[in-house]
């Protein structure tokens, strides 16, 4: 008997995954540990690999398509049997059924700061017009939803081609990949199809969809299809800012001391290929700073305030659509040529979405630095169910008054964003401090 591959729950916040594309085709051989397909999450992209010997005997969806947590993916078996496809899973409700209660956000999902938000264009949104003021579109039911598989959704958007524009050939008037690619041959062709299909009337203005994997694209006025993560990031940012109540403390950091050690330790042991960052050293101050005023090193929970005995210190990073919030576990225990080496392999493992789960879960605590990006200043939203985050802005020079004289200043203001019901602004200050005392006197990074 067959054996049936699921879609797995391989984040703690995944509902659904996106199958990206297939490693083994019908027919061939795998075995235990072969990787079958790539999946994306709403944090990263991850292999899918097989707990079985067989033949790959069927592959139940295609790539691109989305699919729900628990749904059938592909069988394996024995050479030559029989499969049938999974009876379809029951409709979820109706967009305008009345909801479950859902319990809070699981940890460790990306931090949430100015960064993440993608500016909206100065020039007036198109709004589409309703189902009952316009015919349907080829590719369109009778009640006016588009008729479309995912994968040749996803195409449409990367090729900038209007989706209701394009007549189906799939079954029952569904748009499928061939679909597109014909209409990316021979656009006047297929605007003529679609014309024709919603009655010869006038059609409906074309949008530029922009593709979340082109940053060269320019977004035109329109609706762009949320990506897993960016949906996740919008429902965790509504989830903190709602239900954490933020307050903010900010302290300005003679980051003199913190340059020249940093220059001296990459001169001397830049043969080596030793290059420390600025954010490692940061880490570094932070995870001290926690270990001084552990207070901080906590979560809220409806039982009470849960202190954490570990100190896992997580950074951002920016990724296509999104951030992720890699983690450096016992972060206090280790050098900060153990964090640089550890934070620079995270975070290149981060972009190219290759990160295991627990590689992004589990911390205590975040640091957010936008600071290689010219941002001076900036307050982060927490990142649940931590109890704090730090934001680093850049460092600039500046006047300063030194023993009653006035003289040039390498200046970095850092700001941490609280979660009251856990730290109060005493206890914020004393954190502060010792953040302050560490990066000012930076020789004890190196204790």
């Amino acid at each position: 008997m067959a054996d049936i591959i699921e879609m797995p729950k391989l984040s703690d916040t995944m509902t659904v995954g996106t199958l990206v594309k297939w490693l083994k085709k019908e027919g061939d051989s795998v075995s235990n540990g072969d990787m079958l397909a790539e999946v994306e999450t709403d944090k990263a992209t991850m292999e899918l690999e097989s707990f079985f010997d067989g033949t790959l005997l069927k592959c139940f969806v295609e790539a691109g398509a989305q699919v729900e947590i628990g749904s059938p993916l592909c069988a394996i078996g024995e050479k030559g049997e029989t499969v049938e496809a999974p009876a379809p899973k029951a409709p979820a409700p109706a967009e305008n059924a009345q909801p479950a209660t859902a319990a809070p956000a699981t940890p460790a999902a990306a931090p949430i700061t100015p960064a993440a938000i993608t500016p909206t264009p100065a020039s007036s949104p198109i709004v589409p017009a309703p189902a009952s003021a316009a015919p349907a579109a080829a590719g369109s039911s009778a009640a006016g939803k588009l008729r479309i598989s995912p994968l040749a959704k996803k195409l449409a958007a990367e090729k900038g081609i209007d989706p209701t524009r394009v007549k189906g050939s799939g079954p029952g008037g569904r748009i499928v990949r061939a679909d597109i690619l014909a209409a990316e041959k021979n656009p006047a062709a297929a605007a003529q199809s679609a014309g024709a299909a919603a009655g010869a009337r006038p059609a409906k203005p074309t949008w530029a969809w922009r593709s979340a994997l082109d940053k060269s694209a320019i977004q035109a006025p329109g609706i762009a299809p949320l990506s897993n993560m960016r949906a996740t990031i919008a429902k965790r940012l509504v989830e903190s800012k709602t239900q954490f109540p933020h307050f903010y403390l900010e302290i300005e950091v003679d980051a003199a001391p913190l340059g020249a050690l940093r220059e001296q330790l990459n001169a001397g042991l830049g043969a080596d290929g030793v290059r420390l960052s600025v954010n490692d050293l940061i880490l570094k101050a932070a995870a001290l700073a926690l270990r001084a005023v552990p207070a901080v090193n906590a979560s809220w929970s409806d039982a009470g305030i849960v202190s954490h005995g570990a100190t896992h210190v997580s950074f951002a990073v920016a990724i296509d659509d999104g951030l992720i919030t890699p983690v450096i576990k016992d972060t206090d225990r280790k050098t900060v040529f153990e964090i640089s080496a550890e934070a620079k392999d995270l975070a290149k493992r981060a972009k190219a979405k290759k990160l295991a789960p627990a590689e992004f879960t589990g911390g205590t605590f975040c640091v957010s630095n936008l600071g290689m990006m010219g941002i001076t200043r900036f307050h982060a939203i927490i990142n649940p169910p931590n109890a704090a985050i730090l934001a680093v802005g850049a460092t600039v020079k500046k006047p300063v008054v030194v023993k009653d004289q006035i003289t040039i200043g390498e200046r970095m203001v850092i700001t941490l964003s609280c979660d009251h019901r856990v730290v109060d602004g005493a206890l914020a200050a004393q954190f502060m401090n010792a953040v302050k005392a560490h990066l000012e006197t930076p020789a004890l990074l190196l204790v």
